[in-house]
């Protein structure tokens, strides 16, 4: 099922039908290109490779190449013919959940074309008329940092969490301890799936054993929505940012190339990661700029930021 949206093309000679067709493909569709450019989105928001990725979904780096290039099966050009003529949405042809009523269909209605800013008021206020639980109360005495590696999570968390003497909790590590082995292992043992549930768990167990603390998460968090959500509901959330020059020098000065060992292109991919996350970083409570600055500076001026937000005149959160 999974390969009858890619391109197959049969070894015989082409004829006269198939140059034509090839001729018409020297200019990608437009369609197709956006679908591939949103498949390498999604992947590079989940830092993975396309090696990875064909190896979790069984499809060769070829199709996967092909897909995100623009060349897909053009039945997937048919349905948007379809889905054209019947003056509908492409989703409401394949069946996607909020076409699946009028409900669904009128909130679509509402909700289409509204700014970033529209859409996060709607949540929040979605969100806190579905809760089953009241606000936590420990969440602003939860500083939760997110961000690619080599913003400074540890480091800065750690000196945070020293000055207002709060454990300091790298996810990381606890999600190792949950598994009995590296992430790196979990990942190559039962894939990427059973480590976002490992991630689930161990974020929930952190929450669920500090009231106050100072927790380090994982960059690729953000990309799955049911734990994100958990970090944004129980934490106060600073995006930490830096250039993905600033990214790669401080990875490289730790010895450290993960994920990116081996990969002659690794700037273009950590620049790719980067953009497909940075509007879910975005979603964080504040957003703090390390690029350029001493650790002393940085340290002091995330400090101060936070005693601003958090509305006291020092970071204290007893």
């Amino acid at each position: 099922m999974k390969q009858t949206y890619l391109a197959e093309h049969p070894a015989s000679a082409p004829d006269a039908a198939d140059d034509t067709a090839r001729g018409e493909r020297t200019e990608r569709d437009p369609f197709l290109t956006a679908m591939g450019e949103r498949v390498r989105m999604l992947r590079a928001r989940r830092g993975m490779t396309r090696k990875t990725l064909a190896a979790e979904t069984g499809l060769s780096e070829r199709h996967l190449a092909n897909l995100e290039s623009g060349l897909g099966n053009a039945s997937v050009l048919v349905l948007r013919q379809i889905a054209s003529t019947l003056n509908c949405p492409l989703a409401e042809v394949i069946g996607d959940v909020t076409t699946s009523s009028a409900e669904w269909l009128l909130i679509r209605e509402l909700l289409q074309g509204r700014d970033t800013a529209a859409l996060r008021r709607a949540r929040i206020a979605l969100a806190g008329m579905f809760s089953q639980a009241s606000a936590d109360p420990h969440r602003n005495k939860r500083i939760a940092l997110v961000g690619l590696r080599g913003a400074g999570k540890s480091t800065l968390g750690r000196m945070l969490a020293q000055e207002l003497k709060v454990p300091f909790v790298e996810l990381t590590r606890v999600i190792e301890q949950l598994a009995g082995c590296p992430p790196s292992e979990i990942h190559s043992l039962y894939g990427a799936s059973a480590y976002r549930r490992y991630e689930h768990r161990a974020l929930e167990a952190v929450i669920a054993e500090h009231p106050r603390a100072v927790i380090a998460s994982p960059g690729g968090l953000v990309s799955e929505p049911a734990t994100f959500n958990v970090l944004l509901a129980h934490c106060f959330t600073v995006w930490l940012q830096a250039t993905p020059e600033e990214h790669m020098r401080r990875v490289v000065a730790q010895g450290d190339l993960r994920p990116m060992s081996g990969n002659s292109e690794a700037m273009d991919d950590l620049k790719r990661i980067l953009a497909g996350r940075s509007e879910l970083y975005g979603r964080a409570d504040m957003t703090f700029d390390t690029s350029e600055k001493t650790l002393a500076d940085a340290y002091l001026q995330l400090r101060d930021r936070l005693a601003a937000r958090l509305g006291a005149e020092a970071p204290s959160i007893d």
